[in-house]
């Protein structure tokens, strides 16, 4: 019986990556939400800001994925690059709605001094 190798191929590199990246970045978001919610705009500011710089480097990972299509280089949609896909937008949307949300508490906290 042959040994079998599990060899990451380069579609599920590209999968894993965008997972870890954008999971990382839906996190500091949550982290940050926390933050404001403690009443800590600073930290959650900063927090926030990491969430974008992280969330950036799974960006670029899904642009890479588009220019290689673009360019004629298909790469094979599967389950988990679906699933990649879905952390990512969920991470995007969850940044967008935690900004607000922290706007909402500073404003919350202003008018309440």
């Amino acid at each position: 019986m042959e040994e079998e190798s599990e060899v990451m191929g380069e579609g599920e590199l590209i999968s894993f990556g965008l997972i870890a990246a954008s999971g990382e970045a839906r996190s500091q978001a949550f982290e940050a939400l926390k933050a404001a919610r403690e009443g800590d705009f600073a930290h959650a500011h900063e927090l926030l800001d990491e969430s974008k710089k992280t969330f950036l480097e799974a960006h670029n990972q899904q642009t890479e994925l588009l220019t290689r299509e673009a360019q004629g280089n298909h790469v094979e949609v599967d389950v988990l690059l679906v699933h990649a896909q879905d952390h990512l937008m969920t991470s995007m949307l969850a940044q967008e709605l935690i900004a607000d949300f922290i706007n909402l508490y500073e404003t919350k906290q202003d008018k309440n001094a």
